[in-house]
Order: C-alpha cells, then structure tokens, then sequence
C-alpha cells in the first residue's frame, strides 16, 4: 500500500501551473514561483513516482482535425462481473477516449469521437453490439461542448 503524499506548497504550486500551461519550461515555472528550474525539475519527478503527475498532454482541437462527431454511451451490461473483461475489449477500439464504471443506470460510461456518423455508426453497431458481455447501449450525441476544464486544485 502506497504511503501518505507529502506535498507541500510548492508541490501544489507547481501541480497548479502545469495544470494550466504542461507546456511551460521548468525555468520559466521557476521563474515564476521564485525557484530554480532545477527544483522544479526536481519535483516534478518526485510527482512522477509519487504517482500524481502521470505525463503531459497535448490539448487538440479534434473538430479541426476532421472529428465531427462527440458522443456519449451508457452501456447495460449482462453482469457487473464481466466489466473488466468489457473494460478491456472496449479499449481496443481507437475512437472510445474514456471509459468510466458507473453507479446508477449505465454499468459503464464511455466517450467516443468520430469522424463523422457512419464511423459512429459503425463503433456503436459494428464493435461495441459484438462485445460480449454487453446487454444494451443508449448513446447520446454532443451538440456543443461548452466546458472543459481541469479541477482547481487548493493551494
């Protein structure tokens, strides 16, 4: 069992920044927070191996790329037992960007981009309908996203 983290302020610091700019060279964030980008690189693989800062990532416009389609799947599965089995199935395919277990009335919560609705088609009749282990899916298409943020994490 992993030991309690022992961040301290610069840690919640440092995690606050990247948070809004992963792109920011460690000297400038040093710069900023009043330390050597050597610290920061420091702490920044500390975070690393903690386990809390697991990579970088870059934030894409798909619309601009040609994926037109943002949709949302409940899925009913047969039996809760059978989720990781599901789970992993479900991560074959490239267009689910998120897989969520769920309480309420979806076993499972996935996020799929298209490129446009016969590829969605096409992920939600031709992939995800031959997964055993899936009872049903209800499937909701995104008209507008109007929030995408990071949480704010308390400093």
């Amino acid at each position: 069992m992993a030991g309690k983290l022992n961040l301290d302020k610069l840690d919640l610091q440092i995690i606050h920044e990247m948070m809004e700019d992963a792109g920011i060279s460690y000297a400038d964030l040093g710069k900023k927070l009043f330390v050597s980008g050597g610290t920061i690189h420091v702490r920044i693989k500390k975070l690393q191996e903690q386990g809390v800062v697991k990579g970088t990532r870059l934030h894409v416009d798909l619309k601009q790329l040609g994926y037109d389609i943002t949709a949302f799947v409940g899925i009913y599965l047969e039996k809760s037992s059978l989720y990781d089995q599901v789970a992993e199935d479900l991560r074959k395919i490239p267009e689910i960007i998120r897989i969520n277990y769920t309480t309420g009335n979806y076993s499972m919560f996935l996020e799929v981009v298209a490129r446009d609705i016969n590829q969605l088609r096409n992920v939600l009749h031709d992939q995800l309908q031959k997964i055993k282990g899936i009872e049903r899916t209800e499937t909701l298409i995104s008209l507008s996203e109007s929030l995408n943020r990071n949480v704010q994490v308390a400093l």
